[in-house]
């Protein structure tokens, strides 16, 4: 099986977008991460985020996205959708299965809603409708320690509020070195997406989304809570819901069904 990877930028309209792509199946599917793209974009790293997808390289080619590049600090969810849709037009991308994550959850949410025609089904996970008081509050603080240019705190407060504590007895080993890897240059780009999801809400825009969805929460989640899931699940018609016991946030990485749980949704020829 061939893992057909790609590393490139589709350049549309004076925009550039990092995005990798792999698999050689028929279908097409569209990956958007969450806001630890503001940190660093997808390139240079097609095989690492190939990796946990190689069982469904023969039935879907898959396309994961960064935000644009040079993004500018007053850029909205609303933008960010629009420039997704540009750059599939641009590659050719005429409907694809779509999976969001937390703030890429946000921007599917838009881009379904605004390109319904551009979207077979649709999976959202751990995300919400609109930016409600707990992400507020996390993402505010987050905003904070970028000001102080606190990468250390950054990423272990990131850490503790997302992950179950069995997963976090593991990972506290690393928190020594958090501070001294993966910092970027400068936080303009996390700024700009952290302050994007504090303006969001797609509440009033939820009921335009004509696709087939599933969406994936945990009962755990202390960024954008649990209620964030039955909330979309009230306003998305044609939407299904999946919560995970125990685990919050960061369930896409711990729940080891997680993307079998997603393509299985892909692949279903009666929902």
């Amino acid at each position: 099986m061939g893992w057909n990877l790609k590393d490139e930028c589709v350049r549309t309209d004076g925009m550039e977008m990092q995005y990798v792509s792999f698999g050689s199946g028929k279908k097409k599917a569209v990956l958007l991460p969450g806001l630890s793209d503001g940190l660093a974009s997808v390139k240079g790293k097609a095989f690492v985020l190939a990796a946990p997808y190689r069982k469904y390289f023969s039935e879907f080619t898959i396309d994961m996205f960064s935000r644009r590049n040079n993004l500018a600090k007053g850029i909205s969810i609303q933008d960010m959708a629009d420039d997704q849709a540009a750059a599939m037009k641009e590659l050719g991308i005429e409907k694809a299965y779509v999976l969001g994550v937390s703030e890429g959850g946000m921007i599917a949410q838009a881009l379904a809603a605004s390109y319904p025609q551009m979207v077979e089904k649709l999976v959202i996970a751990v995300s919400a409708p609109y930016a409600n008081e707990t992400a507020q509050q996390r993402v505010r603080h987050w905003l904070k320690l970028t000001e102080e240019n606190n990468h250390k705190e950054l990423m272990i407060d990131t850490a503790e509020n997302s992950y179950s504590e069995k997963y976090l007895k593991a990972f506290r080993m690393t928190y020594p070195l958090l501070g001294k890897v993966g910092k970027p240059k400068d936080y303009l780009r996390f700024q700009a997406n952290a302050e994007a999801i504090l303006s969001f809400d797609g509440r009033t825009d939820a009921e335009k989304i004509a696709c087939p969805v599933l969406i994936i929460g945990g009962k755990d989640d202390r960024i954008v809570t649990a209620e964030a899931s039955f909330e979309m699940k009230e306003l998305i018609p044609s939407s299904h819901l999946y919560m995970y016991e125990g685990l919050g946030h960061g369930l896409y990485e711990e729940a080891s069904d997680f993307n079998d749980r997603v393509f299985s949704f892909f692949s279903a020829e009666n929902i």
